[in-house]
């Protein structure tokens, strides 16, 4: 039987031996990927048959070693040569040094003996137990008859006979094929696979003056799925798709400086809507070895407009990690004084962006006077189409303190009505000004009145409100307000 490297093919009908590529077309195609940033991808491939009308066999051996063989489609994608599928098997217990002794238990083989001070010779010993064990499961000792005397470790490096026609270097896919008319064509092969994965990382730098940001954003791929695909036309599908998982879970700047010039350069990522979901292909083809982590860059934006944020949300210790349920008395009068700094950006074509960013993590790093790169903070965004809006915590401000204290309270609960009032103090130890947006959360009842308030305020939902305020250098300012809730 004449063998490619990844492709055999016999038809059992004659049994004859059958080369699996003619002459003129002894290249195949490169496989390609649609890599999911959930520990998935299908893995699409050809696989060239030549049948002859009967029985044949075929046998494919560029698997992965996660691949979910009840996922396999081998079809004709041109539609014009039937066949039937009797059987599929699936084997992943590729040639090793342990699979080789359990090959040749019971066997005489030779083992080659180097030791020091010693010269190098051949032994030979019976193996009478491997010690090996299947799936990368824990083995046993091997033990080994030589000089009618058993040993427990091998005596020497082993020295196998050839490989017989029931052994694999890679994990297989083989197929008992049945078809009614000879034919010969390009099967395309397409299965499901856990290892591949991808993630999106962010990496932005801002001047220290200033509300403009450079943004460059990698996609890192990452393949533990036990095969090396060379040269892969690759794609990336983001969003949240249903996958059903099994019981058990698998075993699993120069730069910024060149920004400019990389406007008229080919985009390395293309995007595109795919039904629910986006789809991102990536301009040139790619080598993911097995384990291997690699990335390429996927979107490039300078000059994008993003805000400075500075928020005091004085009743709680973590941006959006708010409580909301009905307290009484000391409810709502924890305070902190931590005032939080976020960037705020619009994902559009006017900002210089306006692609749909995948999720992934965003690092910010600001240039300081001599122009270094500082790391400033980091965190994660969701999926974000176009034109809509990214807001990002970084962090605290340590020149910014805000304190708040409740300094009225009253309840009539026959009459069914509750009245608050709260004192927010704001200090700004900057050399500039800033605006701190001031939020409150009104959440004891769902009918509430502002009955008095130092300062304009905004509603951001029905319970909560903000406060704008420009606080001067090295000055205070104070926000008060009375709520009247009624039930």
């Amino acid at each position: 039987m004449n063998t490619h490297p990844r492709f055999s093919i016999r038809h059992l009908g004659t049994l004859a031996n059958l080369g699996l590529l003619a002459a003129a077309t002894s290249a195949y195609a490169e496989p390609s990927l649609t890599i999911y940033n959930q520990n998935f991808a299908v893995v699409r491939d050809t696989v060239p048959l030549d049948l002859k009308a009967g029985v044949n066999e075929a046998r494919f051996s560029g698997m992965t070693a996660q691949a979910e063989t009840d996922s396999v489609i081998l079809r004709d994608p041109a539609g014009k040569a039937p066949f039937q599928i009797l059987e599929q098997a699936y084997r992943n217990d590729p040639i090793s040094s342990g699979l080789m002794l359990q090959l040749n238990e019971g066997k005489t083989i030779d083992f080659f003996v180097r030791e020091q001070n010693k010269p190098d010779r051949t032994v030979q010993g019976k193996i009478v137990r491997s010690g090996y064990n299947p799936g990368g499961r824990p083995g046993t000792q091997p033990i080994i008859e030589v000089d009618k005397k058993l040993q427990f470790s091998l005596p020497g490096e082993p020295i196998f006979p050839s490989l017989g026609d029931d052994t694999i270097l890679n994990p297989t896919l083989s197929w008992t094929l049945n078809a009614a008319e000879p034919a010969k064509f390009d099967a395309e092969l397409a299965y499901v696979t856990a290892g591949l994965t991808w993630q999106a990382d962010y990496n932005i730098v801002a001047a220290e003056k200033g509300d403009t940001i450079d943004i460059v954003g990698w996609v890192t791929f990452k393949n533990e799925s036990g095969t090396t695909f060379k040269q892969a036309k690759v794609k990336l599908m983001a969003g949240d798709v249903n996958k059903v998982q099994p019981p058990q879970a698998r075993m699993q700047g120069r730069a910024m400086n060149n920004l400019a010039k990389a406007v008229a350069m080919e985009a390395p990522v293309s995007e595109k809507s795919f039904d629910e979901f986006h789809l991102y292909t990536i301009a040139r083809p790619v080598t993911l070895r097995n384990q291997e982590t690699k990335q390429v860059e996927f979107v490039r934006g300078t000059g994008v407009k993003a805000l400075r944020i500075y928020v005091y949300d004085g009743a709680t210790m973590n941006y959006g990690m708010w409580n909301f349920f009905r307290g009484e008395g000391e409810y709502g009068v924890q305070t902190n004084k931590k005032v939080w700094t976020l960037r705020e950006f619009k994902n559009s074509k006017d900002n210089n962006l306006g692609m749909a960013l995948p999720k992934g993590r965003l690092r910010f790093y600001l240039r300081d006077d001599d122009s270094s790169l500082q790391f400033t903070g980091e965190n994660n965004i969701d999926h974000t189409p176009k034109d809509e809006t990214v807001r990002v915590y970084l962090g605290n401000s340590f020149d910014l303190v805000g304190e708040r204290r409740r300094v009225s309270y009253k309840v009539d609960s026959a009459n069914r009505w509750l009245d608050e009032e709260f004192e927010v103090k704001l200090r700004n130890h900057k050399k500039e000004a800033v605006e701190i947006r001031v939020v409150e959360h009104l959440s004891r009842f769902d009918n509430w009145e502002l009955k008095q308030k130092s300062t304009d305020f905004r509603s951001l939902d029905s319970h909560t409100i903000e406060f704008p305020v420009t606080v001067k250098p090295d000055e205070e300012k104070i926000v008060t307000y009375q709520v009247h809730y009624t039930w």
